[in-house]
C-alpha cells in the first residue's frame, strides 16, 4: 500500500455551526481524518447527517465554523474567494448526480469546457477531451448530446469532464444518484479502476451503503460526527492472504 502513504486532504477538528433562528445547529462537530494519495473513500451517512456539508467544505465551497482543512499542501480555509477559485480549478475535478450537462453541447464540447475556463486552445482541448472519452468507453459517442444520450452514458460524460483537468482529487455527491442500481456499480467500478491506473484520489458522499462499499475506505457520518471507518482495503489484503 505504498501510494496511500502520501497525505492529500487532512482535516482537523473541523466544526461547522449554523444559526436557525435562536438555534445552533452543529452540522460537523469535530471530525478528524486523513485521505492518502490513490485513495478512493466514500463518506456515508443519512440525510442530514452532515455528509454534504463536509464535502462542500474540502472543496471550499463553506467555511468551518472552527478547525482546519490541508489539501495537497494548502491550508483551504485560510484562502479568499479567488484563491478558492484557483484552487478548485487546478487541484479538483467534480461530478455531481444531476450530471449538469450542457443540452446544447455534445460529449467532446461539455467534456472539454473546464479547459475552456484555463484559456487552453481549442485543437488541444478537444484532444484532451476525446481522449478522455475514450478512456470512459465513450469513443462511439463523442458527438452526441445529452439528449441522445443514455443517464449511464451522460454520467460517464460527467466521469470524463472531472478527469479532463488531470485533477489530484476528484469530489463526486450522490455521483449515481440517478441511475439505476446495475448501472451505478458499472459507473462507480469505472471510475475506481481509472482513479488507480492514473493515482489520482476520489472522494465520494452518498447515502447508499452498498455503493460505498466499492471504496477503499467508508466514512461513517452521524450527527456531525465521524462514527466509524471501514478499511475495506485491509480486508481485502487479509482476504488475499488467507487465499494464498
Amino acid at each position: 500500500m505504498e501510494a496511500k502513504k502520501k497525505p492529500v486532504i487532512q482535516v482537523k477538528n473541523l466544526y461547522k455551526v449554523y444559526h436557525v433562528g435562536e438555534t445552533r445547529v452543529r452540522a460537523l462537530n469535530g471530525v478528524d481524518f486523513t485521505i492518502h494519495r490513490g485513495e478512493f473513500c466514500s463518506i456515508v451517512g443519512t440525510s442530514g447527517s452532515g455528509k454534504s456539508t463536509l464535502l462542500n467544505m474540502l472543496a471550499g465551497l463553506e467555511k468551518p465554523t472552527k478547525g482546519e482543512i490541508i489539501i495537497a499542501g494548502h491550508h483551504i480555509e485560510k484562502l479568499n474567494e479567488s484563491q478558492l477559485v484557483k484552487f478548485r480549478r487546478e487541484q479538483v475535478g467534480f461530478i455531481f448526480q444531476s450530471f449538469n450537462l450542457l443540452g446544447t453541447m455534445d460529449a467532446i464540447e461539455n467534456v472539454a469546457l473546464p479547459l475552456t475556463f484555463r484559456g487552453m486552445a481549442k485543437k488541444e482541448r478537444t484532444m484532451r477531451a476525446e481522449k478522455v472519452l475514450d478512456l470512459v468507453g465513450l469513443k462511439k459517442h463523442k458527438r452526441h448530446k445529452p439528449s441522445q444520450m443514455s443517464g449511464g452514458q451522460q454520467q460517464r460524460v460527467g466521469v470524463a469532464r472531472a478527469l479532463v483537468v488531470q485533477p489530484q482529487i476528484i469530489f463526486a455527491d450522490e455521483p449515481t444518484g440517478n441511475l439505476d442500481s446495475n448501472t451505478s456499480a458499472e459507473v462507480m467500478e469505472l471510475m475506481r479502476k481509472i482513479i488507480r491506473e492514473q493515482n489520482q484520489t476520489l472522494v465520494m458522499v452518498t447515502h447508499d451503503n452498498s455503493l460505498a462499499q466499492i471504496a477503499d475506505r467508508i466514512f461513517h457520518i452521524k450527527d456531525g460526527k465521524l462514527i466509524k471507518v471501514e478499511e475495506k482495503w485491509k480486508e481485502q489484503e487479509t482476504e488475499e492472504k488467507a487465499e494464498e
